[in-house]
């Protein structure tokens, strides 16, 4: 059986590939792919220019994201979709997108051609070694004129699917930047585990004795593990009704396979290994006992934002004390003293605005950057919204200032383990440090945990959004509450995303980089010249923002040229 109308579509089409680390081509015969029966086809709108796409290439194969699929999926049916493409196998990027249904399978029941959709990018129930799948990593992304997808990967356990219905009347690029928006939500909407795995694998090192009755506050108050792998010269305590395998040397323990790790000592030597044993959304409970590490320590900082896992400690002997301090969300809290750091960059920007509007009692916000011009640039919308808001900014030259200060809740923009550990020194007690910037999931940092325990800091970390982040960010959007197109800068076609891409990299645009391929030929182009290269764009510019009517006007001047009017 056919797919349904496949008559009008192209064989070959233009494509943004990653075919290696660093190296980016722009082929223009890249196969059109025919759905198959599960399967739909989509022609891309519009995609925007993310740093993570900066970090897919770098990184490649290594990503996290760009991982083979270890469950979730009959491996059988990978194998149908053409556009699965896991670690060495060349991608498409582009996460950032909006799209509309060109060409269905037969058997495919939830998509008509002519619909048009905003791609919500994370597969969370679709596992990686270190991550998950995603659009624009190991599938295939919108840097295309046509993406393949699978209604089998594309819908979620729960049944919610992965395109989310937008309206007609907003810009391509208004509903692809929701995505990035949404980003932002889910760091601070982010709901923390603040109890024991149900039924998981617990890992216990105790380098000092035990009392009788140490777990017993624990799991009285956080739940009951499934099974514990004991890992200790000292004898288990009584009481514990539990599975225990006993390990000899930590050399035994699998990587990466245990939910909950209490380690119970002060040997920094230990807790470097005890990282690597932690699994995805595992947390580490780091019980001092009265000692002290007394040098920094290897810190996995990475696994925090790729991982999921978490950070606690207590100076004390309970490792209940520990969990206390877990903080229900990711959310800002009355009074605290913001500071984004890496603030002038697309994704800065985002953050900064968001809590200076979100409506929180007596906080401040601090935007750290070391470009004056991204400053500038974020400063014009940041300093009006912060009077209405009645919020106290303060941009400062991250590069020059030292500003004295100390925070509540730093929002760590740039992806260099340095400034997580400069982040700690910094931070007041009962601090979050929330790792925006996706870190590579291998690299470490050398932290002060002495200094994180004694002040009870916490370590948050996202990667993507949730269904749930887009549609309220949509919302908003549809509603005319948020207008997304504020943070366009630059506009090009796909021949510009090469040039795009390594502006993101040298931090030459302080804003979002929109691509359309429908548009060939067109370079990468900053609305600030629009007005040089396409006049009758510029003028649509509304006091120089992008909107629909100067998208409509790009547009019609790419279909005249290749219709060859």
């Amino acid at each position: 059986m056919k797919a349904q109308n496949t008559a009008n579509l192209p064989e070959t089409q233009h494509a943004v590939q990653l075919v290696g680390a660093d190296e980016l081509v722009l082929n223009k015969s890249k196969e059109v792919f025919r759905p198959g029966r599960h399967q739909i086809l989509c022609r891309v709108e519009a995609v925007g220019l993310c740093f993570s796409d900066l970090k897919l290439l770098k990184q490649f194969s290594s990503h996290a994201r760009k991982g083979e699929i270890v469950s979730g999926i009959d491996p059988g049916i990978l194998k149908e979709i053409p556009s699965y493409a896991p670690g060495d196998i060349p991608t498409v990027p582009g996460h950032e997108a909006v799209v509309r249904i060109a060409s269905v399978g037969m058997g495919v029941e939830s998509f008509k051609v002519g619909q048009r959709y905003l791609v919500e990018t994370d597969y969370r129930w679709l596992p990686t070694a270190s991550s998950n799948a995603s659009f624009g990593y190991n599938f295939e992304g919108g840097l295309q004129e046509y993406v393949l997808m699978d209604e089998r990967v594309i819908t979620s356990p729960e049944g919610d699917l992965m395109l989310i219905p937008v309206s007609e009347g907003l810009s391509a690029s208004a509903i692809a930047l929701v995505e990035p928006w949404a980003c932002v939500e889910d760091a601070y909407a982010t709901k923390e585990r603040r109890r024991l795995k149900r039924a998981g694998r617990m890992l216990v090192v105790a380098e000092t004795e035990l009392t009788e009755d140490v777990f017993g506050n624990l799991f009285e108050r956080y739940g009951w593990p499934a099974q514990i792998t004991w890992l200790s010269k000292f004898a288990v305590p009584s009481g514990l009704d539990i599975g225990i395998t006993k390990a000899a040397d930590i050399s035994e323990i699998s990587d990466a396979s245990y939910d909950d790790v209490i380690c119970l000592g002060s040997k920094a030597s230990t807790i470097e290994v005890l990282f690597g044993k932690v699994a995805p959304q595992g947390l580490v409970n780091i019980v001092l006992c009265g000692g002290k590490f007394g040098r920094d320590v290897v810190t996995a900082v990475g696994r925090v934002h790729y991982g999921g896992i978490r950070i606690v400690g207590t100076t004390g002997t309970d490792p209940a004390e520990s969990m206390e301090y877990i903080p229900e969300t990711g959310e800002v809290r009355a009074g605290d003293k913001i500071n984004v750091v890496g603030a002038g960059g697309p994704m800065g920007t985002m953050h900064v605005i968001r809590n200076i509007c979100q409506d929180i009692e007596g906080i401040s916000v601090f935007a750290g950057d070391i470009d004056e011009d991204r400053l500038a640039t974020l400063s014009k919308v940041a300093e009006l919204l912060a009077k209405k808001n009645n919020v106290r900014y303060k941009p400062y030259n991250s590069g020059k200032e030292q500003i004295g200060e100390s925070f509540d809740y730093t929002v760590v923009m740039a992806p260099i383990p340095e400034l997580v550990s400069a982040s700690v020194k910094a931070a007041e007690k009962g601090g979050i440090i929330n790792i925006f910037a996706g870190i590579p999931a291998d690299v470490t940092a050398t932290i002060d945990l002495d200094a994180c325990i004694e002040k009870r800091l916490y370590f948050i970390g996202t990667s993507g959004s949730v269904l749930e982040d887009m549609k309220r960010v949509l919302a908003k959007v549809e509603s005319g509450r948020l207008d997304t197109d504020v943070s366009v800068a630059a506009v090009c076609g796909l021949d510009g995303s090469d040039d795009g891409i390594r502006a993101v990299e040298k931090r030459q645009i302080a804003g979002k980089i929109m691509v359309y391929p429908a548009c060939k030929g067109f370079g990468l182009t900053e609305l600030t010249k629009l007005g040089e290269k396409m006049p009758e764009v510029a003028e649509c510019l509304s006091d120089g923002v992008w909107n629909k009517k100067a998208e409509d006007a790009l547009l019609k001047i790419y279909q005249k040229s290749q219709s060859g009017v």
